[in-house]
């Protein structure tokens, strides 16, 4: 996704550090009355789903009855007992603190920029502005394509810390086994004639997109988005979030509802291709991040995608006469790129294929 004219805008966490007032810029804050109370959340009544337990013969009844509640009533849920080595996990939150530590020239080198004009999704940087009013969110990231292998784009992989590299690859690595049985998982639940139809649907060329969002103090928390609110365009996305510092909110019958930080758990969110897939039984949840006066704050996700090329589209399974089909087919390429748009405008790109 590139395009010329992008607005150059410094880091945010450059500009945080830069703010000798408690003002943001224009620009950050958002406009309508409705989002702006960013605060007064609730904790939401997530579950935690002992995954060792859900994929056991004998034993999984009742993780796989609180994975389609989760599933159903928020749309995430976490794992514990996932199989992702602890010292994995700490290795890509340490390598993903230590980037954005670095001197802005050093992480400059892997700018989203192309000669500091032209836009590319991936690398170092913030959001292509599209237009004069787009609010802009509160934080920087570090995107980067890591599935297909062969389509890594290694020169934009921060040579440090030194261990960058080899940390991503492992934590990619120990999650897409996770991402798989979660989606065996999730295809018993709806008891299609093969448990493999999602891992099977994600093609031979599935893409997975590995995001490190680093989010600075804000001096006006509650006028400010971390990130705006959205769904995931993905299948599922794998989010390892802060261990120390929550601001990721769930929207659930027009209520913010904080969710809980647990501790060696990973968060799992349901995105639009798998509310697709599923007829819309499984619901992508509108999701946003607020910011935080006090603290800084770090997360990593991995974002799973069907094959680009490929179409999606309710399974047959799951179509009837009393459930006709409620999105029409669409190729993954295509949507990803209307998803971008449409976030950058804060608008929900899933409603634009509904039948």
């Amino acid at each position: 996704m590139g395009s010329t004219g992008a607005a150059r805008t410094m880091p945010v966490q450059e500009l945080a550090g830069a703010l000798g007032t408690p003002d943001v810029p224009a620009p950050y804050i958002v406009r309508t009355h409705k989002d702006q109370q960013l605060s007064s959340a609730v904790v939401a009544p997530v579950p935690v789903i002992d995954h060792g337990r859900l994929l056991q013969k004998d034993d999984s009844a009742d993780e796989a009855a609180k994975l389609r509640s989760a599933i159903e009533s928020w749309g995430l849920f976490m794992v514990s007992n996932h199989g992702v080595d602890a010292a994995v996990i700490e290795s890509m939150r340490a390598v993903s603190r230590e980037f954005f530590r670095q001197p802005l020239e050093e992480k400059q080198r892997y700018s989203n920029l192309i000669c500091g004009e032209q836009f590319q999704s991936e690398g170092y940087g913030n959001d292509w502005v599209s237009s004069p009013d787009q609010t802009r969110d509160w934080t920087d990231r570090l995107y980067l394509k890591v599935e297909p292998e062969d389509e890594r784009r290694i020169a934009l992989w921060p040579e440090h810390p030194e261990n960058f590299r080899d940390a991503l690859h492992e934590f990619t690595k120990k999650c897409g086994k996770l991402k798989d049985e979660l989606l065996r998982a999730m295809g018993k639940l709806l008891e299609l004639d093969d448990d493999d139809y999602f891992v099977d649907q994600l093609g031979e060329k599935a893409l997975t997109n590995a995001r490190c969002s680093y989010y600075p103090e804000c001096p006006r928390p509650e006028l400010v988005f971390g990130l705006k609110p959205h769904s995931d365009g993905t299948v599922v996305t794998v989010l390892m979030v802060d261990d120390s510092v929550g601001g990721l909110q769930v929207l659930k019958d027009g209520v913010w509802w904080d969710v809980p930080v647990v501790p060696q758990t990973l968060l799992i969110l349901i995105g639009d291709q798998i509310e697709i897939m599923s007829n819309g039984i499984f619901k992508s949840p509108v999701h946003r991040v607020i910011t935080n006066a006090k603290k800084e704050r770090l997360s990593v996700a991995l974002d799973y995608s069907v094959d680009p090329e490929r179409e999606i589209e309710p399974s047959p399974q799951l179509v009837n006469e009393k459930r006709p089909a409620l999105y029409r087919k669409v190729k993954v390429k295509d949507y990803i790129a209307t998803y971008y748009n449409h976030f950058f405008q804060g608008e929900m790109v899933i409603d634009t294929i509904k039948i």
